[in-house]
């Protein structure tokens, strides 16, 4: 029992010592807290710009800014037209392409009954298989040189493959000969209308481009005019006080 209260008697000083030293160190960061300066300014009092704007510097970027459009908006109207001249080229090479087509579908349309009849019967001895590979081989080159044949084709002329055979009857290579012709204007054709569709596109992005800096442009140069009004304004009215100040009568008395 002794025992048990010298304990008591020595453990709670020390802990109440401990507690009260706890306590103190809260109660002095607490005081540091609330007693802190305010960093931020208050609502009430005005906030002071460091770095006012010029107004002159202010109207030296506009105009800057509006000369630098005004030069983009140039470039951006040639640039459009160049590619509507594009565009208008394209145009005119898928006419004559049509044309061409249109000419080589109707040459071998006259010969879709032809295809029907059968070839004329001639000896088929070595010079006459020799003829008619040499008369392939001419009316080949001679459509070439047209600029009916393509290159690939009349490659395959001269290999003999792709359906070309030198044994036939001219009159069936005539058949032959004019459906690729018809074929291969078809295929120019259809490349020049391609490339009239993509020169269409860019000239419309062109355009598009052009119209929206030429906007851009207008609004620059309209905000200059605000700019130029007051400093106008001011020294209007400063040369009519002057004028009012210089003719104003004298009191009398």
């Amino acid at each position: 029992m002794n025992t048990v209260l010298y304990q008591f008697l020595v453990e709670v000083p020390t802990a109440a010592a401990i507690w009260s030293a706890l306590l103190v160190l809260a109660l002095t960061v607490l005081t540091v807290l609330v007693a802190r300066p305010e960093r931020d300014p208050a609502p009430d009092e005005p906030v002071v710009d460091p770095s006012p704007a010029d107004p002159a510097t202010e109207l030296a970027d506009l105009r800057r800014y509006a000369e630098e459009v005004a030069v983009a908006a140039a470039g951006a109207a040639q640039t459009a037209r160049r590619w509507r001249d594009a565009w208008l080229t394209a145009q005119e090479e898928v006419d004559r392409a049509w044309t061409a087509y249109d000419e080589a579908e109707t040459a071998a349309r006259r010969f879709t009954g032809a295809a029907a009849l059968p070839a004329p019967r001639t000896p088929r001895t070595p010079a006459e298989y020799a003829g008619r590979e040499r008369w392939l081989h001419q009316a080949a080159v001679a459509a070439h040189w047209r600029g009916e044949l393509p290159v690939e084709r009349l490659r395959d002329v001269f290999a003999h493959r792709d359906g070309w055979d030198p044994r036939r009857h001219p009159v069936e290579q005539e058949v032959l000969l004019a459906r690729a012709v018809r074929d291969g204007r078809r295929d120019a054709y259809r490349a020049a209308a391609g490339r009239e569709r993509s020169a269409w596109r860019d000239a419309e992005l062109a355009a598009e481009a052009a119209r929206a800096l030429a906007v851009e442009a207008y609004a620059a140069a309209e905000r200059l005019r605000p700019v130029r009004l007051p400093a106008q304004r001011t020294a209007t009215a400063t040369a009519r006080t002057a004028l009012a100040a210089r003719w104003r009568p004298a009191r009398v008395g």
